[in-house]
């Protein structure tokens, strides 16, 4: 443990930040998931919201620093890949 009160602070915000930024990393772990599911049921308007859902959980993350911006950029890009190949027929 830390020897000066300076940073016996630094290691408590610390411990706090890590918990709120692994809350955070979950929701998007549960979105994606949830996403997923419904893209192999092959229920569309139901992707579709999952989609959206996991967007913003992406944004959030981002800005609250959590996650950078191209690897935000890069698991919009690549779930929105996976709905049109996936629903491409159907249009």
């Amino acid at each position: 443990m830390a020897g000066r009160s300076s940073a016996e602070k630094r290691h408590r915000q610390s411990e706090v930040r890590r918990m709120r930024n692994k809350a955070v990393k979950s929701r998007i772990h549960t979105s994606a998931r949830k996403y997923l599911e419904a893209v192999q049921k092959k229920d569309q308007p139901l992707a579709e919201e999952k989609l959206k859902v996991l967007h913003s959980e992406l944004d959030n993350a981002y800005r609250k620093g959590v996650i950078k911006l191209n690897s935000c950029s890069r698991k919009k890009s690549r779930m929105a890949h996976l709905y049109n190949k996936t629903f491409a027929a159907a249009k």
